[in-house]
């Protein structure tokens, strides 16, 4: 808060001087603190070679060191900005600095969440390639990818379940455990499915990533996601799989609403679902009846025209991703049944959050 004094006397009375920004020893201080935050840049430059960084440190002890040095270049600019307190002027351009630091340090953050996605990626994807098969067969294969986070408990079963081959098609099986720590791994290892493992849980939108990967690089033909809690029917794989092999589609979606929903879904789950499966086909011109429903079959060689960043929600991506790439798409009725065992790893609150923030920067992108 500036200090006001009586000025010299004029016509119109005495005329009011701030000295909040002129005394000596805030100068001293504002100057003090210039030289320390162009120190700390320059060491920090020195030892991360960061630009960023550096020319944040060299603005902001620029700003300082003219607030101290240079009072009347503020009084100049609240003079511009017609504000009469010169103390005012400094508070706006420090508070506006202080929201652009917020926004630099969220962006870091986020360039360090992704950078840690795609090494924990890169990792297992590394680990799963150092222990495949040298098989150079070229027999056509239909890899069913299964993201799993702590199903220990209904893996095996649902792995066990799966057929050799569907529609002419041999079958691979893939599990993706993200992040578990209840032995999910463990479970799979006396079958003929290969695990692989994120070290860091990464979501399931980042395990199906990691699992189309490695489905390409085995040149699967067609590319099955199911979950690992055994509500998906098994024994309508062939079904799933049919108009892709057939040459009718690129992209086939089983939907509960229009076969079979025993899944246990709340009131207010099953009338989300429905609302954003209809936003969807509203900005898609799509005609599906079940945007969230993981039984899903995508050509394999369709998978490098998808665009996939969403490590959470990612069913509502990959059918919007399909559409807008020209994929023919394709719905099936399907009975989805209960969980087997453990409990739904969806969030409650955030659910539907996350569903619209996908759909839209999906769709806008």
């Amino acid at each position: 808060m500036p200090v006001w004094e009586a000025g010299p006397q004029t016509a119109n009375g005495p005329v009011l001087q701030a000295f909040g920004l002129d005394s000596s020893t805030l100068t001293a201080f504002l100057i003090g603190l210039a030289v320390v935050i162009f120190l700390w840049g320059f060491e920090r430059y020195r030892t991360t070679f960061s630009r960023q960084e550096f020319l944040i440190a060299i603005t902001l002890s620029l700003g300082v060191f003219a607030a101290g040095a240079f009072p009347a270049v503020y009084s100049a600019l609240a003079s511009a900005f017609h504000v009469e307190r010169r103390s005012l002027i400094v508070s706006l351009l420090a508070n506006s600095a202080l929201v652009l630091l917020v926004l630099y340090l969220l962006a870091q953050v986020r360039s360090n969440q992704l950078s840690i996605t795609e090494l924990t990626r890169d990792l297992a994807v590394e680990r799963a390639t150092e222990t495949a098969s040298t098989d150079t067969s070229t027999e056509r294969t239909v890899c069913v990818v299964i993201p799993a986070y702590n199903e220990a408990e209904s893996i095996r079963n649902v792995v066990s379940s799966l057929p050799e081959s569907v529609h002419g098609y041999a079958v691979e099986t893939l599990v993706v455990s993200d992040g578990s720590t209840d032995g999910t791994v463990d479970r799979v290892a006396s079958t003929a499915a290969t695990a692989v493992e994120h070290p860091l849980n990464q979501g399931q939108g980042g395990a199906l990533k990691t699992g189309f990967e490695l489905a390409q690089q085995r040149g699967a033909n067609i590319v099955v996601t199911i979950d690992a809690d055994g509500q998906h029917p098994i024994d309508q794989l062939d079904a799933l799989v049919a108009p892709i092999a057939d040459d009718a589609a690129d992209y086939v979606v089983g939907s509960r609403y229009a076969g079979v929903d025993e899944s246990g879904n709340g009131v207010a789950r099953r009338a989300g679902i429905r609302l954003f499966t209809k936003v969807i086909n509203v900005i898609t011109k799509s005609n599906i009846t079940d945007c969230t429903n993981g039984f899903r079959a995508i050509r394999g060689a369709k998978l490098n025209d998808l665009t996939l960043t969403e490590e959470r929600f990612s069913a509502p991506e990959l059918i919007i991703e399909a559409r807008k790439n020209g994929l023919r798409i394709r719905e099936i009725p399907v009975s989805i049944a209960q969980r087997e065992t453990g409990t739904t790893k969806k969030p409650k609150l955030g659910y539907a959050l996350g569903l619209a923030r996908t759909i839209f920067t999906t769709w806008i992108r």
